[in-house]
């Protein structure tokens, strides 16, 4: 059962995915995902990698449908959803295996690192819109040398979604959680 941490970090990812504000995530919900993601300059400019981005942003669709839509209706409620949380510790790799073609969207200048701009953009685009960071990537970058490699992504990405210790840093990958009571 998810905890109430989870709870609060899912219901951020939730409120980022509902593109039309309807309380539920639909499948036009990640197609309007996808074209946030299209918009990146790296992306816009690879056939290839927007292929990928689009692969696997639909593929988190597909998956979650399949899993969650307990009731067969197309759409995805927080309840439905928080229930898929609870299994994906058993699909670690399944999460792992997203972080390189998300890295890579997000790599604007393809030097091999997140930098902390690089950082902002990967979550306005995950939001939608500009969103204030506070120090979150300072809590990702924990070398302290300006950037996230494409292996500390990784693990903090896996964290972010399948993390429930609050002081796991990769809790802030897509911005920071409002407290939980």
């Amino acid at each position: 059962m998810a905890s109430g941490f989870q709870w609060t970090k899912v219901q951020a990812m939730f409120d980022a995915f509902d593109a039309d504000g309807s309380g539920y995530l639909e499948q036009r919900d990640f197609e309007a995902l996808a074209a946030r993601w299209r918009r990146l300059p790296r992306v816009a400019g690879g056939p290839e990698l927007t292929s990928r981005v689009e692969a696997v942003i639909m593929g988190w669709w597909r998956q979650l449908a399949a899993a969650a839509d307990t009731d067969k209706d197309g759409r995805i409620d927080m309840g439905e959803l928080m229930a898929m949380v609870d299994r994906l510790p058993s699909m670690r790799e399944d999460v792992a295996a997203t972080a390189d073609t998300i890295f890579d969207a997000v790599d604007e200048n393809g030097d091999g690192r997140i930098s902390r701009a690089e950082h902002q953009r990967l979550i306005d685009t995950w939001h939608g819109r500009p969103m204030p960071t506070g120090d979150a990537f300072d809590r990702l970058d924990a070398d302290g040398d300006g950037y996230l490699s494409r292996p500390e992504f990784a693990v903090l990405w896996t964290q972010f979604w399948i993390s429930d210790d609050p002081d796991e840093p990769g809790n802030v990958m897509c911005g920071p959680l409002a407290p939980t009571a």
